[in-house]
């Protein structure tokens, strides 16, 4: 059975205003542990009505909390960081049985989590204006940067503490106030964080969490009138879906989603190095990754041997005890992305692709599987699988690479392996992504990079740097001096 919790016998409330709120309709769901799907929380079940409630609070909250000092900011941030250090363990447990995190990947989010609270405490201060020169004489003339009030940010069940405070963080940090819709599949992530703002001095209604279905409560919350700004993390079919209901409104969006992800593999790179790379990029959380390396493409002279390679390391990959730092993959979240990855495998096969490794379960766990022979007509050959499931394709070189690279409605993040340094430059000026690493994982972030996609994948940047634009408005003050 599932590592037991705190969980067992309590009912988790919404949190609004500071306080545990019990939900309008009295309803609550149960959060399960993908390993086996033992309940592993009782959590409210939060409707319409609850997001208004919320949403108010907020708004209401903004209007102190709006002109807080930045020091006070900086300093609830940096407490939050402090705390997040001292219940490390506690988060590292929520992540590995709430939401079936590798040990490994549970200690990396915390680490992510923790770097982020400190970089957005920083940027509290960096919230500067500019004096202009005027053309008119004796005119005085700049600009001030001012918050715009409620943030709704929607956070998905991968990485859900990293996203949680990634969207939330930045924004109380420039002085908005925030609602966070969470993952159904991770609402534990997001009631412990609630306790640690609120034990961090983060004033009450400044930070608020409703749990329950997006499908049923996200419009709610993405039109609410009194929402400014909406974050939203998750597929792009929803992603488009917010964004129709955020135009008309003139209502700022970024949105991060999915990807279908190249790394491309040249004859003369480093092979060892290339292999882990992919291996971390397609395996990391059993594949449950927006920057997932889903399409490998490699020169036709070390097709065979990269094959085996990566194959070999594949089959090498722990599966054993989530606990265990050796541990790679784990469960895949819910019955119904295991389908998913199923019939994108078995669609595959039944249509002529090669299952060079895996393919087959443990459990609720889906081994490391590496196809080759993907063609067009095969779901996987264009839709994201979100599993531990890769394609490698041959191609003559790298014009053939880029081509193929950018054969996607996609474009988040790309990787090449050279030690050709122009091929490699020439690669990351062509190719249609939002992120490129050479000689590295597609996987890669930090708190404060401009961190998103194009087409497909996403609208906007998140990233502490990039988030002041995106959290404030500019106001041009003049003063007109006496002649």
């Amino acid at each position: 059975m599932g590592h037991t919790s705190r969980n067992d016998h309590q009912a988790f409330d919404l949190w609004i205003g500071g306080e545990r709120v019990a939900p309008a309709s009295g309803k609550y769901f149960i959060d399960r542990n993908p390993e086996d799907d033992s309940p592993y929380a009782r959590v409210a079940e939060g409707n319409i009505a609850d997001v208004d409630r919320a949403v108010q609070t907020a708004h209401q909250a903004f209007a102190s909390y709006g002109k807080t000092m930045a020091a006070d900011r900086e300093a609830w941030l940096c407490r939050a960081a402090t705390l997040m250090e001292k219940y490390r363990d506690e988060f590292v447990d929520i992540l590995i049985d709430e939401v079936g995190s590798p040990f490994g990947k549970a200690q990396f989010e915390v680490q992510y989590a923790i770097n982020c609270l400190r970089a957005a405490a920083g940027v509290a201060r960096r919230i500067t204006g500019q004096t202009i020169p005027s053309e008119t004489p004796g005119r005085f003339s700049m600009t001030v940067r001012e918050p715009l009030g409620v943030v709704a940010s929607i956070s998905p069940f991968n990485v859900p503490l990293l996203k949680n405070v990634k969207l939330s963080a930045t924004p109380l940090a420039t002085g908005n106030t925030v609602v966070l819709l969470t993952s159904e599949e991770a609402p534990m992530v997001a009631n412990r964080l609630a306790e640690v703002y609120h034990e961090a001095g983060i004033p009450a209604g400044a930070f608020n969490v409703v749990t329950g279905f997006g499908d049923k409560i996200g419009d709610a919350l993405t039109s609410h009138p009194l929402v400014k700004v909406v974050m939203f993390t998750g597929s792009s079919r929803v992603g488009r879906h917010i964004a129709s209901l955020c135009g008309p409104l003139m209502r700022r969006v970024v949105l991060e989603l999915g990807g279908k992800n190249p790394l491309v593999v040249l004859a003369d790179a480093d092979l060892e190095a290339a292999v882990e790379a992919a291996a971390f990029s397609q395996f990391f959380f059993q594949g449950q990754a927006c920057m997932a390396s889903s399409r490998i493409y490699v020169e036709k002279s070390i097709e065979a041997e990269f094959c085996r390679r990566f194959k070999a390391k594949a089959e090498s990959m722990g599966m054993g005890d989530l606990r265990n730092p050796g541990t790679w993959v784990g469960p895949i979240i819910s019955e119904r992305q295991r389908q998913r990855v199923k019939t994108h495998i078995q669609d595959a096969q039944a249509k002529g692709a090669t299952v060079l490794t895996g393919g087959t379960w443990i459990g609720n766990r889906c081994r490391p599987t590496i196809l080759t022979g993907v063609a067009e007509g095969m779901t996987v050959c264009r839709d994201e699988t979100f599993g531990p499931v890769t394609s490698i394709y041959p191609v003559a070189d790298l014009e053939e690479a880029i081509a193929c690279a950018n054969d996607t409605r996609y474009g988040l993040s790309a990787a090449i392996f050279t030690r050709d340094i122009t091929k490699a430059m020439q690669f990351s000026q062509r190719v249609h992504a939002g992120m490129v690493h050479i000689n590295a994982p597609t996987i890669a972030d930090e708190p404060h990079v401009p961190f998103g996609g194009v087409g497909e994948s996403g609208f906007g940047r998140e990233g502490t740097d990039i988030d002041i634009d995106t959290f404030t408005e500019w106001k041009w003050i003049t003063i007109q001096l006496p002649a």
